[in-house]
């Protein structure tokens, strides 16, 4: 899969979209400490144990480079950065039934934000699934390589 490129200097605001999801009960935060073990059992149970190994990095990091969103008291979904390369977004994921609500949007769009307040003026979104998506959102455009990325040889098993 491939990179996106980002220009963080050119993102478009994300206050009304929180406000938005605020309104409709989701709240999108940087993750706490105390919670590291629900954000991690959320991620292995929904999507895979690399994205976990991701986020116990993110969690190393001051301030913790993961956003959680939740509505009510459960998770939603989550998004980090800084965590594989520096400068990268991802992992992120947004559980089934929270999907196509602007979850995935907002923790993309808080998530760049953060690495623009970090000093980065690009960003890099590795192993690219949904790349119209990103290319709408925030204009990401496709990095040409003839390479698979910084994930080409990943163990797959131990």
């Amino acid at each position: 899969m491939p990179d996106m490129l980002v220009k963080l200097l050119e993102l478009p605001p994300v206050e009304g979209l929180l406000e938005e999801l605020k309104a409709d009960g989701i709240v999108i935060r940087r993750a706490l400490a105390p919670e590291k073990h629900h954000v991690t059992a959320w991620i292995r149970r929904h999507f895979s144990d690399f994205w976990v190994s991701e986020c116990e990095v993110a969690y190393t990091r001051s301030p913790i480079s993961c956003f959680i969103a939740t509505e009510g008291d459960q998770l939603i979904g989550f998004g980090c950065y800084d965590v594989t390369a520096k400068a990268f977004f991802g992992p992120t994921g947004v559980s089934e039934q929270a999907r196509g609500r602007g979850v995935g949007k907002a923790l993309l769009l808080v998530c760049l934000h953060a690495l623009r307040h970090e000093g980065y003026v690009y960003g890099i979104i590795g192993g690219v699934g949904p790349a119209e998506f990103y290319h709408k959102i925030v204009g990401a455009t496709l990095i040409e390589s003839d390479n698979k990325g910084i994930y080409e040889g990943l163990l797959r098993s131990s």
